[in-house]
């Protein structure tokens, strides 16, 4: 019988590990954000919204979220294919309007401190059960 290959799930606790990262690192560049993380079926598993972060911005990272995960990609390699002409224009229509495409670079900045703290998350468990 062949194994099957499930992808690694995302936990509240991680989930909150990168909310942590990306909550600081958005205050040391001094940009107030949501903050939205979704786990692998797409769904949200955690939302932080900083004080001063734009409220109309609440659904906007939640979609930003869907998409990236989605596409195991972020938002910001589809800037160029979505204008029109592009390879990919009218795509931000599809999924009942949630793909969300092109980032600024402040977005991917704070998202990247997410993602690099839950590695080391997973970094520091691993070499911690691997002395055990």
């Amino acid at each position: 019988m062949a194994a099957i290959h499930r992808p690694a799930h995302l936990t509240h606790h991680a989930a909150k590990i990168a909310s942590a990262a990306c909550l600081e690192k958005s205050k040391a560049i001094g940009v107030p954000m949501n903050v939205a993380i979704v786990d692998a079926s797409l769904y949200l598993l955690h939302f932080e919204r900083m004080p001063g972060a734009k409220l109309t911005s609440v659904d906007i990272s939640m979609n930003k979220a869907f998409t990236a995960a989605g596409h195991h990609a972020p938002t910001s390699v589809y800037k160029e294919a979505v204008w029109p002409g592009g390879a990919a224009f009218g795509l931000n229509n599809s999924n009942g309007g949630k793909f969300i495409t092109g980032t600024p670079a402040q977005d991917t900045e704070v998202a990247q401190a997410g993602v690099d703290a839950v590695l080391s998350y997973i970094k520091k468990n691993s070499q911690l059960k691997a002395k055990l």
